[in-house]
């Protein structure tokens, strides 16, 4: 039988799938990846764009993490689904663990897992996104919040961090965007796409504005102890006694291994808030809906959480910090960039001075033409709601850095608007 034309079929595609993937980082850098110059085989693909230095060697994560997950897959015990016992191993594990760090002690009962940091801002958005409810995010922040929040029709309101001090949230800035609609805020800390750690001070004050506007907080911590200043990375959950916390977490960054899909959220709220307002039950369910992280990745977190040692920490954090002041510096050197000192996670963000640059208009174009004639990959600022700046990944190897940041001088000379 032909299918006529005008046959009338009572399905279509969502549009807010549309909507919410143009916003994500994955689009960006495939529009701008389709833009490298195939044809030049001189120059390999510099990624100064995304936080996943796992392919590089000297980023490689630790034996013990490689021997505990081989192990977990060889005992034969994790290939079917995750059981109530070894989902209590984890999370047990996994509160004494960040217990270190709290001025109370964390349950397993607090501790949600989840297949990675990303699935857990799937769950709260999803759990969250009531109808009438609003979200305050930050600008510039990671725009797998402003996907997930379009694709499940959450308003989102904009708060803004303030480059001058150290990307500190805009307090009152905040308190103005907040109204009784409004359920959450988000802040990442250490921060992507900024680079900020913040003081425990700050932290505090975000706690109170919180409890003052009687929502709770989503605290994004993927980067979490991945510090390199002179500020100690402290978990948001410090203060849930002040204001519910929801902690987001999970072995991607620390440990190296995003591709292992493991990730936790964890109720900090210590005067059961989230408990009495169906918060904690909604959030539950969904991942009772949903998937779960690896089976095998669930039976490795206890050894991976325990055995690493401190020495593979330090590694990480001097390799990081040598590769972000060499970033800085790197770009202090090019006119049309206003670097901002990076103090943790993997990333700096740097203004562009359109001004000094010809027939470059804007933060995109630029991003554009320097993947298409360098093949050097940075993002642009339009991704994460700040226009002419653009956020530059350090966690590379040394030499790939150098390299790329050659590159993006060189692009910038060329293009330079002549005086």
């Amino acid at each position: 039988m032909e299918v006529s034309s005008k046959w009338r079929w009572n399905f279509e595609g969502k549009e807010e799938a549309k909507t919410a993937s143009a916003c994500t980082i994955r689009s960006y850098l495939n529009t701008l990846n389709k833009n490298i110059n195939k044809n030049d085989n001189t120059k390999s693909v510099i990624p100064l764009s995304h936080g996943d230095p796992s392919g590089f060697p000297s980023f490689r994560t630790s034996k013990v993490s490689e021997d505990a997950l081989v192990d977990a897959l060889q005992s034969a015990k994790y290939n079917g689904y995750c059981g109530n016992p070894d989902i209590f191993h984890a999370s047990r594990s996994i509160a004494e663990y960040l217990s270190r760090d709290y001025p109370y002690k964390l349950s397993p009962n607090d501790v949600l897992v989840t297949a990675g940091a990303k699935h857990g801002i799937d769950v709260l958005i999803t759990a969250l996104a009531v109808p009438g409810a609003n979200i305050l995010l930050p600008r510039p922040g990671y725009p797998a919040y402003e996907a997930l929040a379009t694709f499940n029709r959450l308003e989102m309101r904009h708060y803004d961090l303030l480059p001058e001090q150290d990307w500190e949230v805009d307090i009152d800035g905040l308190e103005a965007l907040a109204d009784d609609k409004t359920v959450a805020m988000v802040v990442i800390n250490p921060g992507n796409p900024c680079g900020n750690v913040y003081e425990r001070e700050h932290l505090k004050k975000i706690a109170e504005a919180a409890s003052k506007l009687g929502m709770l907080v989503i605290s994004d911590e993927a980067y979490g102890h991945l510090v390199f200043s002179s500020n100690p990375f402290v978990p948001m959950g410090v203060y849930g006694e002040i204001a519910p916390i929801l902690t987001i977490g999970s072995i991607s960054k620390r440990w190296m291994v995003p591709g292992w899909r493991f990730g936790w959220i964890v109720m900090c709220d210590p005067n059961g808030i989230l408990q009495k307002h169906g918060v904690a039950e909604s959030i539950k369910n969904y991942l009772n809906i949903g998937v779960g992280p690896p089976t095998f990745t669930l039976g490795a977190i206890p050894r991976i959480l325990v055995e690493t040692p401190e020495d593979f920490y330090s590694n990480i954090i001097n390799l990081l910090r040598k590769a972000a002041d060499i970033c800085y510096a790197g770009l202090r050197e090019i006119p049309c960039f206003t670097p901002y000192k990076s103090q943790g996670s993997m990333f700096l963000m740097a203004k562009l001075n359109m001004s000094l640059l010809e027939g470059i208009d804007n933060d995109m174009e630029f991003c554009t033409r320097l993947a298409r004639e360098e093949s050097a990959i940075v993002l642009p600022g339009e991704a994460l709601g700040l226009k002419n700046w653009v956020r530059v990944t350090f966690a590379v190897e040394i030499s790939a850095l150098e390299d790329g940041l050659s590159r993006i001088k060189a692009f910038c000379f060329r293009n330079a608007k002549q005086q």
